[in-house]
Formats: structure tokens, sequence, C-alpha cells
């Protein structure tokens, strides 16, 4: 199922598909991209938190960042 696919043969697809489909081939490329943003924004944070020096990351540092973390999370998931 993850086997590569070209943008041509993907529109071929989708064309094929009733026009009432189509919202749900939207919707779910959305998710798609929602998917790949948050992961490449974890890469981003995972690769950022390596290079901190070590010594600075104190218990009250790590709570800190904790916390806004969990911020942004609960503002994306309210509605």
């Amino acid at each position: 199922m993850n086997t590569p696919i070209s943008a041509e043969a993907l529109l071929a697809k989708i064309k094929a598909l009733p026009s009432e489909r189509l919202g749900q081939v939207a919707d779910f490329i959305d998710f798609l991209a929602a998917q790949e943003r948050r992961r490449q924004a974890g890469q981003e944070l995972r690769e950022m938190w390596a290079r901190m020096p070590q010594e600075e990351l104190t218990p009250q540092i790590e709570q800190e960042i904790d916390e806004a973390v969990r911020a942004v999370r609960r503002s994306r998931s309210a509605p």
C-alpha cells in the first residue's frame, strides 16, 4: 500500500472518483499534511534539544518547556 505512485497516477485515480467523494479526498490530504507538519516539528524539536548544552537544562527549564508544549497541544485540540 505504501508503494510509490506518481502524481499523474494519483490524479487519474482522483479524477475517476465521483465528485461527491472529492471532499473526503481533500480532508484526507489535509489530515496527512497535518501529520507531516507534526512529524517535522517533532524532529526539529529533537534536533534543537540535542544541540542544547546539557549543563544548561535545569529541571525548571525542562518543566517550562513541558508546560509550553502542553499549552500548545491544548490550544490545538480546543474547538
